[in-house]
């Protein structure tokens, strides 16, 4: 057999990373689904008390409200590699505007990736494979967040400032079991018992020790900077089976 030449060599290796990378995505397995469907000590009673004193409460509404997190390949050999766009449909929570607070929690293991119409929004300019995108859940949910460790993102928000453009919120997020807390600037709109909050955060996932998934002596990685846009939309009102729920007793 002969001696591979420099140049040989390197395409080789190229062909290798592009076969295997997704491969290497995909040995994680998916985690079994979260039996819990509220996170423990949320604070449910905290806004029906605040509604039984006649104040306005807000309850999210998931399917108008949209959390995006967009997640940008690094390395020397990036290019072998693909961004994408991590969502959730499933923002829970409230919001008492007279208190100053807001409470939502995601729940983790309903996360999808790589949605056709969010790539397209965020204007990504490759298209991973339907086994990359599975492979890319598969590692994220199992070995990047612990879902079944820590099966919740939860966000605070308090201390309301105006700006002349908006608000900028105090917003303490949970995640993987770190608590970060940002000023965020954001827009609110209220009119016929609803509201929207929509607004943009950066931070790096190391904030919140989750290790960014790298390969090859970090040729192929994901960079530890994410940007997250959200928009939740939320109506007047906490309805009959909050009240009646264990956790307002």
């Amino acid at each position: 057999m002969g001696t591979l030449r420099p140049a040989h060599a390197v395409a080789v290796l190229a062909l290798f990373i592009a076969a295997c990378a997704p491969q290497i995505r995909e040995t994680a397995p998916a985690p079994e689904p979260v039996v819990r469907q509220t996170p423990e000590n949320f604070p449910l009673s905290d806004y029906a008390q605040a509604a039984a004193r006649g104040k306005p409460v807000y309850r999210i509404d998931p399917a108008r409200s949209l959390v995006s997190i967009t997640v940008r390949r690094g390395g020397s050999l990036a290019r072998l590699g693909h961004d994408h766009v991590v969502a959730s449909h499933e923002a829970q929570g409230y919001i008492a505007p007279e208190e100053g607070r807001a409470d939502l929690y995601i729940p983790l293991a309903e996360l999808s990736v790589d949605e056709p119409a969010l790539r397209a929004k965020a204007g990504l300019d490759t298209q991973p494979s339907e086994s990359d995108i599975a492979g890319t859940r598969a590692n994220m949910l199992a070995k990047v967040l612990e879902t079944q460790q820590f099966p919740f993102a939860l966000i605070h928000a308090s201390g309301i400032e105006r700006m002349p453009m908006g608000v900028l919120l105090a917003v303490a997020i949970t995640l993987h079991g770190v608590t970060r807390t940002f000023e965020v600037p954001a827009q609110v709109k209220t009119g016929r018992g609803e509201m929207s909050v929509t607004g943009l955060i950066e931070f790096n996932q190391s904030d919140f020790g989750i290790v960014p998934f790298s390969i090859l002596a970090g040729a192929i990685q994901v960079q530890d900077r994410v940007s997250l846009r959200f928009r939740i939309h939320a109506r007047q009102g906490i309805g009959q089976s909050d009240q009646s729920s264990p956790l307002t007793r």
